[in-house]
């Protein structure tokens, strides 16, 4: 169970250094002034990060999730095994039932950690240089929105995070649970990396699915206030503007590049985990074949 754990973390900071640069473009395309857009779309988002901040500009905020990613690891994969243990019968329904566990838990993290995020994604848009820096890091800015608004603060969008992951969590791991089985994930099977890797990003997909448009919310709620100015009193508040102002489309907002970024980050959190594995245990233990804690899926292989 360690040497697993220990794989997933591995795997995991694989996974974001990934599909960090995906997420930073769909915060800044959720959270723009749609009366005066910066970008025109995902690609053009891309290419204006990098002329106007470098490369280095996909990958701000980068240290909050890496600063969580063992707890959440240890919180999901934790969760989600032991309830569904205790639930007793591997069956889709509880394969849903432990996941959205496991997502309702490790919101504690997640969080505090994806407002630090954000914040940092958003600090010096279009800009090179940074002309004024509010926060050095992801740690510095949590204990800066704690000093000022207190837990409150840095657990704001806990509701809609909650709203989100809970069912996220519960088709992801449905998800991966359906496609091994169907796909034939046997472990003498020559194929069976690819189809892991396959269905470990698929379940990604579909979990972004599932509950984006309240992605879309959280990220508002947590990128208000930035620049002194707050623009909603709550998740149903947010909602009604967003669509007043900007339809249903606004609820989509990002879409592309979340969905780019999904498959090759569970793509790559997969094969790290996997080569680790590979590297780490003898050959005898090798036939086990288990998938590493990030896209776990323990009954069906």
């Amino acid at each position: 169970m360690a040497l697993d754990f220990l794989a997933g973390c591995v795997g995991g900071a694989a996974g974001v250094l990934v599909g960090h640069p995906f997420d930073t473009v769909k915060v800044r395309l959720q959270v723009q002034n749609v009366e005066k857009p910066l970008y025109r779309g995902t690609f053009h988002c891309f290419q204006s990060i990098i002329k106007q901040e470098s490369a280095f500009g996909l990958y701000k905020g980068i240290g909050s999730p890496m600063m969580g990613l063992t707890f959440i690891n240890a919180l999901v994969f934790g969760v989600q095994g032991n309830t569904l243990r205790a639930l007793g019968k591997d069956t889709p329904l509880n394969q849903f039932l432990a996941g959205s566990a496991a997502g309702a838990i490790q919101c504690v993290i997640c969080c505090p950690m994806e407002l630090a995020k954000t914040r940092m994604q958003l600090q010096g848009t279009g800009e090179y240089k940074l002309k004024t820096k509010n926060y050095k890091n992801s740690l510095d800015c949590l204990i800066k929105i704690y000093r000022k608004e207190g837990l409150r603060g840095i657990n704001r969008g806990m509701v809609s995070t909650f709203i989100r992951e809970t069912p996220s969590f519960g088709f992801y791991f449905l998800t991966y649970d359906c496609m091994t089985r169907y796909l034939g994930c046997e472990t003498e099977d020559s194929y069976v990396i690819p189809k892991l890797l396959f269905s470990g990003g698929m379940s990604g997909i579909v979990s972004w699915l599932s509950t984006y448009p309240m992605d879309v919310i959280k990220s508002r709620l947590q990128a208000d206030g930035v620049g002194g100015v707050t623009q909603y009193n709550g998740i149903l508040d947010c909602v009604r503007k967003s669509y007043h102002e900007e339809g249903w489309k606004v609820f989509t907002r990002g879409l592309t590049s979340t969905l780019l970024r999904a498959f090759p980050v569970n793509a790559a959190t997969f094969a790290t985990v996997t080569v680790f594995l590979m590297y780490m245990r003898s050959e005898d233990n090798l036939n086990e074949c288990e998938p590493g804690p990030v896209i776990q899926q323990p009954s069906s292989l």
